[in-house]
C-alpha cells in the first residue's frame, strides 16, 4: 500500500502505462509501473512517504518521477519514447523524450541510497542514458559500445548504483547523441543531502530546470537535428516565454535555483532585483571562500549551477538569459538590417504588386510584438509575452520571479502580477524635459594613427551566412 501511494502522492495528471509490449509479462511483473505526464505545467513537489526524508524541489514545468522500495532499494522506471511536448500556447513539438514528456521527469534520491533504475526503450532507434556528474560503477555509465550494449528497441536495461554524494546532475543518452539529444532526449537528477552538510544550506523553495534549444522552422513541429548554431528556439524545459512558468515565492524566503545547460552554447543567467551567490555544481557543493555575490552567472555546455539569494525585494524580477537573441521565438538568421531606411515609395510600388506586404524592421524589432500579422500554424509567435503594462517584448529563456509577502509557506501558486506602492513606478513626464548634457567628441586616440588612407573610404560590412564553408 505504502509503495502505491508513493506512486500517486504529487502525481496530479500522472497515470500508469505499459511498457514496451515486447517485454515479456514476466519480466513486467519486477518493473516498477511506469509513470506519465503529459501536462506542461509545473506540478506540485512529490513529498518522500517512503526512505529518508528530504526536502523536495520544484522542477519547472515539470515533474518528480515517483518511485517504489523494492527491499531497501529506490526503484525508478524510465521509458524513452516519442513525446508531444507543447512549447507554448498554440505551438507544440514532436520531441523524443522520456514518461510522456520532454524533458523527462527529475530523479530525486538522497545520498547514500541505492537506486535500481529501469529504462525501456520505445524509440525507433537504440539508446542508452548516461548519469552526468555521477560517481557510480563503469559500467554503470551509460556510454554505448564502451561501457555498455547498447538498448535496442523494445528492450529494458536495468541501472543500478549508489548515490554518493549530493549535488544536482543530468541525464541524457549517449547513443547517436546527435539526435537524441537534438530531439529532447534529457532530464535532472537531484541528490539531497543525508543531514546537516557544511556546505549545503537549508532554503525555503528549490527550482531546477534545464536550457535546451531547437531548430525548428515555422508552421512545422519536428526539429532539425543537423543544426550546429542557427538555433530558433531557446527553451528551459523545453518552454519558450510566455509558455514559462513564473517562480512565485513569498518574500524574505531563501531560494535556490539549479539550471543545467544541454545547448550548444553557454548562458548567462541573470536575476533582476537580487544578488545571488552560486553555491554549487555537478562536481558539489563550492567551498564557501568561493563564493561573491553576483546578479549573473554564466552555464557552459555540459554544466550545472546552482544558486542562492534572499528573496527580500518584493515585486515581479525579469529573470533571462542575457544573450539577447535567446529571449526570442522564431528568430530568423538572414533578415537584413533595415533601421533608419526609408521605403515608403519602394514599399507602395510592392503593395500593388502584394496588398498584404508589410514593412518591417525600419525602426528596430519592437513593432514586431504588437503586430497580429498571420503566421503558419502551429509557430512560436517572436515577443508574445504581455505584461500588466503592455507587451513584454522578450520569447525564449525569460521568466519572472514574483516575491510576495501573502505568499504562504509552500504555495507555488502564482499570485498574479504585483501591485506596485503608489509613486513607486516610472512615469511620463509633463512638460518640457530639461536638456540633456551630450558628448561630441569621441576622446583622444590612445596612440597617433599612421599609414591612413588619402581620402575617406566608406566599409560595407556584410554578415557571413551559413557555416562559411566549415
Amino acid at each position: 500500500m505504502n509503495n502505491r501511494r508513493n506512486f500517486l502522492s504529487g502525481a496530479g495528471a500522472i497515470t500508469g502505462a505499459l511498457a514496451a509490449a515486447t517485454v515479456s509479462k514476466v519480466a513486467m511483473t519486477a518493473l516498477p509501473e511506469p509513470m506519465l505526464q503529459n501536462k506542461p505545467d509545473t506540478m506540485a513537489p512529490l513529498m518522500p512517504l517512503t526512505g529518508r526524508p528530504y526536502n523536495p524541489v520544484i522542477t519547472l514545468n515539470g515533474w518528480t518521477l515517483p518511485w517504489r522500495m523494492n527491499s531497501g532499494v529506490k526503484e525508478f522506471h524510465l521509458v524513452a519514447e516519442p513525446v508531444v511536448r507543447e512549447m507554448a500556447p498554440g505551438f507544440k513539438a514532436h520531441l523524443w523524450g522520456y514518461n510522456g514528456q520532454s524533458p523527462g521527469p527529475t530523479i530525486e534520491v538522497v545520498e547514500g541510497d541505492r537506486v535500481r533504475i529501469f529504462v525501456t526503450n520505445k524509440l525507433p532507434e537504440h539508446t542508452s542514458i548516461h548519469w552526468h556528474g555521477q560517481r557510480l560503477p563503469n559500467g554503470m555509465d551509460g556510454v554505448t559500445g564502451l561501457t555498455q550494449p547498447a538498448i535496442q528497441p523494445g528492450k529494458t536495461f536495468v541501472y543500478e548504483f549508489v548515490a554518493r554524494r549530493p549535488g544536482t546532475f543530468m541525464y541524457h543518452p549517449h547513443a547517436d547523441e546527435m539526435t537524441q539529444m537534438a530531439m529532447g532526449m534529457m532530464g535532472s537528477w537531484v541528490t539531497h543531502p543525508k543531514g546537516e552538510h557544511p556546505l549545503i544550506d537549508k532554503v525555503d523553495r528549490d527550482f531546477v530546470f534545464l536550457l535546451n534549444s531547437y531548430d525548428i522552422e515555422p508552421g512545422s513541429a519536428t526539429p532539425k537535428i543537423m543544426t550546429m548554431l542557427d538555433f530558433n528556439l531557446w527553451s528551459w524545459n523545453s518552454r519558450v516565454f510566455p509558455g514559462i512558468d513564473s517562480l512565485n515565492v513569498r518574500q524574505n524566503d531563501k531560494v535556490r535555483i539549479r539550471v543545467g545547460n544541454l545547448t550548444m552554447t553557454n548562458h548567462p543567467m541573470h536575476l533582476h532585483g537580487h544578488e545571488f551567490q552560486v553555491t554549487g555544481t555537478d562536481g558539489g557543493p563550492t567551498p564557501r571562500s568561493a563564493r561573491w555575490p553576483e546578479v549573473t552567472t554564466d552555464v557552459a555546455v555540459g554544466q550545472m549551477r546552482q544558486f542562492e539569494f534572499l528573496a527580500d525585494e518584493e515585486g515581479d524580477w525579469a529573470f533571462h538569459c542575457h544573450k539577447s537573441h535567446h529571449t526570442m521565438n522564431a528568430m530568423g538568421h538572414d533578415v537584413p538590417t533595415m533601421i533608419g531606411v526609408d521605403h515608403k515609395d519602394v514599399a507602395k510600388k510592392i503593395t500593388r504588386l502584394i496588398p498584404d506586404y508589410m514593412v518591417m524592421g525600419e525602426r528596430g524589432m519592437a513593432d514586431m510584438g504588437e503586430m497580429e500579422m498571420p503566421i503558419p500554424d502551429n509557430t512560436a509567435r517572436m515577443m508574445s509575452g504581455r505584461g500588466p503594462f503592455g507587451s513584454v517584448e522578450m520569447g525564449g529563456m525569460f521568466s519572472v520571479v514574483k516575491v510576495r509577502k501573502g505568499q504562504k509557506t509552500g504555495d507555488y501558486s502564482n499570485p498574479g502580477w504585483f501591485k506596485h506602492p503608489k509613486g513607486t513606478v516610472a512615469y511620463e513626464l509633463a512638460g518640457d524635459a530639461p536638456d540633456a548634457p551630450r558628448v561630441q567628441g569621441a576622446g583622444a586616440a590612445a596612440l597617433p594613427a599612421e599609414n591612413m588612407p588619402a581620402q575617406n573610404i566608406e566599409v560595407q560590412v556584410r554578415k557571413p551566412t551559413g557555416h562559411s564553408g566549415h
